[in-house]
């Protein structure tokens, strides 16, 4: 995996690009978002509704309003906004060139806690090749190297069993059920909490999917 130093005078981890990293569905790669990203963006998301719906927080505005064309500018310019300040890292999601998803670590908290999220979503046709682990994997291990943090956490529904997947086959554990604790598709939903630490995975996550078959760097 090849990692682009952040330029001179920018956030720790931030710009960057990941990979690539070749799974059963192609190569990933993970890239910052871009202005032009609006139309396939939309186009996926729409598409993918029944798939992805379930599994993100409640919007006050409808499925098709909020991942229309015109919303992406928007989007795209406070993710930016968010990586300059520091407080969030995030990327685009390809596969072969093509987007495919978005993965992003957020809430970023430095000081003595050095500490984020990681959240992330993967078209529906893209799925159960690989690709999310592979980008958890990728940016996760720059989170820790250049990005400068010391844990990352991810919240899932138990429900979600992809996600769940994605999350043990990279390593990080469960901590415990959060009750009621976000607002998604219209219901107060319990979380599981799972997370990791630098020390926990000091080899690397990337390394790791190499070491086991399940991936390699092209």
């Amino acid at each position: 995996m090849s990692a682009f130093a952040a330029e001179a005078g920018r956030h720790p981890g931030w710009p960057a690009r990941l990979g690539p990293l070749e799974v059963n569905a192609g190569v990933v790669a993970l890239r910052g978002p871009r202005l032009f990203d609006a139309s396939q963006w939309s186009r996926i998301r729409i598409r993918d509704r029944e798939y992805l719906e379930n599994w993100e927080p409640t919007a006050t505005e409808g499925w098709t309003e909020r991942n229309a064309v015109l919303s992406w500018p928007a989007q795209w310019s406070s993710l930016r906004a968010m990586a300059r300040r520091g407080q969030a890292l995030p990327f685009m999601i390809t596969v072969d060139g093509a987007l495919a998803g978005q993965i992003t670590v957020g809430n970023i908290v430095r000081g003595s806690l050095r500490s984020a999220w990681i959240g992330y979503w993967v078209a529906a046709d893209r799925a159960g090749g690989g690709v999310a682990t592979a980008a958890v994997a990728m940016l996760t291990d720059h989170a820790f190297s250049e990005g400068g943090l010391h844990r990352v956490e991810a919240t899932v529904r138990p429900e979600n069993v992809a996600s769940l997947r994605v999350l043990t086959k990279s390593s990080f554990r469960e901590e415990g059920l959060f009750k009621r604790y976000l607002d998604v598709a219209g219901q107060w939903r319990d979380h599981l909490c799972f997370a990791l630490t630098a020390e926990e995975v000091s080899d690397g996550l990337v390394r790791r999917l190499v070491a086991r078959g399940e991936a390699r760097i092209p």
